[in-house]
């Protein structure tokens, strides 16, 4: 009788999903349900961190980034599963397996071939000053490399609405966090505003955010193409984001009215040859009264078009009140990332770095 070898990390691991959120829409013979969430759930046999991590995926992504790297590597989502995490993975709401309805969330976006080589995995040849030290990632990054080509097939079509997309997940997490109870968040990118509109409606479910290369910067919101030809935010209008570091409401204390604009003036102490001035709070700031006592870690790795102005959203939090740290990878000796943290060749460590923070809060 055949006796095969046990493979303990995949058996000592269970899996589960469930979706949560969302309500009926429409007339009463044409209902649907819109808003809903899919999560998926990673539950080691022993459970040993006292809170569990929630994965939020950012632009074209799903939870799928999180499984498993494009070149055949464990995940994030396992290997903090094996560390006694348990883990939940969501897809944003209208994204993957969560249902998308053309009539109510509106028109989609895609991310071409072109645009992913240049920023995210292809990237020692673009213009932003750091980006000749990207190593990282697995492969030539090219279209045509079978790691490029597996990671390409994961992308998907996303709601186009800033704004839009982070009410539907401002509304689902709340559901979330109400179903399962405290946990640490980690976003990534889009989602990166997500972290903090979550706690700022739940901050006593909202234990720590760990956000790994947040959407950004502070009131401009830089596109890429901007921001990776130099173009200071000084030349954007500073007003583009109302809330400052997002689409939709904050709770500010003084409170911000719906005639009101923030008072924002550029800071240019942070200035340097490979990093950009970021927007202020003319002084006194008003402060993010609930996210006062919920710590923050912005990640930002040493290659990515990120490296430009992450310091500003540090910034931009720490005016406000909030207890935020800001890690370059580089200075703990990881060295050559690009935006992608999770899927390069030394995801792995950055796993360990960041279990090392969280386990601290």
């Amino acid at each position: 009788m055949n006796n095969p070898k046990t493979d303990t990390a995949a058996t000592s691991i269970q899996h589960d999903f469930f979706y949560v959120g969302g309500q009926y829409v429409g007339p009463p013979d044409g209902q649907v349900m819109s808003g809903q969430m899919y999560v998926e759930v990673l539950t080691p046999c022993q459970v040993t961190r006292p809170y569990p991590l929630v994965f939020i995926h950012g632009t074209a992504q799903t939870a799928t980034n999180w499984l498993k790297t494009p070149d055949g590597r464990p995940g994030w989502a396992t290997i903090f599963a094996q560390m006694g995490y348990q883990v939940y993975l969501v897809d944003q709401p209208a994204r993957g397996r969560s249902a998308w309805h053309a009539q109510i969330d509106g028109e989609l976006g895609v991310v071409p071939v072109a645009v992913v080589e240049r920023f995210f995995t292809a990237t020692a040849q673009a213009p932003w000053p750091q980006a000749g030290k990207h190593t990282q990632w697995p492969g030539t990054g090219r279209k045509g490399d079978p790691v490029f080509d597996a990671f390409y097939a994961s992308q998907v079509p996303y709601v186009a609405d800033t704004a839009n997309s982070q009410r539907l997940f401002q509304a689902a997490g709340m559901a979330l966090l109400d179903k399962i109870g405290e946990a640490i968040l980690i976003t990534h990118s889009q989602s990166g505003p997500y972290g903090w509109l979550l706690a700022d409606v739940r901050p006593q479910r909202v234990k720590a955010v760990v956000a790994i290369e947040p959407q950004g910067p502070p009131v401009v919101n830089m596109s890429m193409q901007s921001a990776v030809k130099g173009d200071s935010p000084v030349q954007e209008h500073p007003q583009k984001r109302r809330w400052g570091i997002a689409d939709i409401p904050l709770t500010y204390e003084p409170f911000l009215r719906d005639d009101e604009e923030l008072s924002v003036v550029l800071n240019p102490a942070r200035v340097r040859a490979d990093r950009l001035p970021g927007w202020l709070q003319q002084e006194p700031a008003r402060q993010l009264v609930n996210l006062e006592a919920v710590p923050f870690l912005i990640v930002t790795g040493e290659a990515s078009f990120h490296a430009l102005y992450d310091h500003a959203t540090h910034d931009y939090l720490q005016q406000a009140g909030v207890p935020v740290t800001h890690w370059y990878l580089e200075d703990f000796g990881l060295t050559g990332n690009g935006h992608m943290l999770m899927l390069e060749r030394n995801s792995h460590d950055i796993a360990q770095l960041l279990h090392r923070w969280i386990a601290d809060q």
